[in-house]
């Protein structure tokens, strides 16, 4: 993680800078809700691309069993 691609090197330091800007920005109080509001996009995410996989996994199933 030391490296990313738009960002070059990247320590500790510039990672506590960073969250130091964004508490100002949002203030204390918004970054929990932000947090909670990202953590159920991801889980939304995860639930979707689950969802899809399940119906890829039950097509090729019953391709399968038609064949035979």
């Amino acid at each position: 993680m030391n490296n990313l691609l738009f960002l070059g090197s990247i320590g500790a330091t510039e990672i506590i800078i960073i969250a130091l800007i964004v508490l100002l920005l949002f203030g204390g109080k918004k970054i929990p809700e932000l947090m909670k509001g990202i953590g159920k996009g991801v889980k939304s995410f995860k639930d979707g691309v689950k969802g899809i996989e399940d119906e890829i996994n039950t097509t090729d199933t019953n391709k399968d069993n038609e064949k035979k």
